[in-house]
């Protein structure tokens, strides 16, 4: 499976962006997608995930009411659409891809794409 976000760039404390990742290579509707963030000298967290069908969804607390992630199958493409961005927001955000909701186990990564928030 091939994941490329595109959507990253810098913006103020307050803005508003949206992260894309196109998946290719394996039947994308029978895949569990996720969001995770990287910040600087921090581990990776995840962020956000849903599954195959849409149906369920999970956040990290921190992004509850602000992020909101989704899917088009028909595309290939899952989506982050990030709201009242704060400073705490930056960093790197990885696409993922796995295959059971219930392991949230993630096989497949994209190469990442930087949010900077400033304040």
């Amino acid at each position: 499976v091939r994941l490329v976000e595109s959507g990253g760039g810098s913006v103020q404390a307050g803005d508003s962006m949206r992260l894309s990742c196109a998946a290719s290579g394996r039947t994308f509707s029978s895949l569990t997608m996720g969001w995770f963030r990287q910040a600087p000298g921090k581990e990776r967290e995840f962020v956000s995930g849903i599954s195959w069908s849409g149906r369920r969804i999970r956040y990290t607390n921190s992004v509850k009411g602000r992020f909101t992630i989704a899917r088009d199958n028909a595309k290939n493409t899952v989506y982050l659409q990030m709201n009242s961005l704060k400073p705490e927001d930056t960093g790197v955000y990885y696409c993922a891809a796995g295959g059971s909701w219930d392991s949230q186990i993630y096989n497949y990564w994209g190469q990442g794409t930087q949010v900077t928030v400033s304040s």
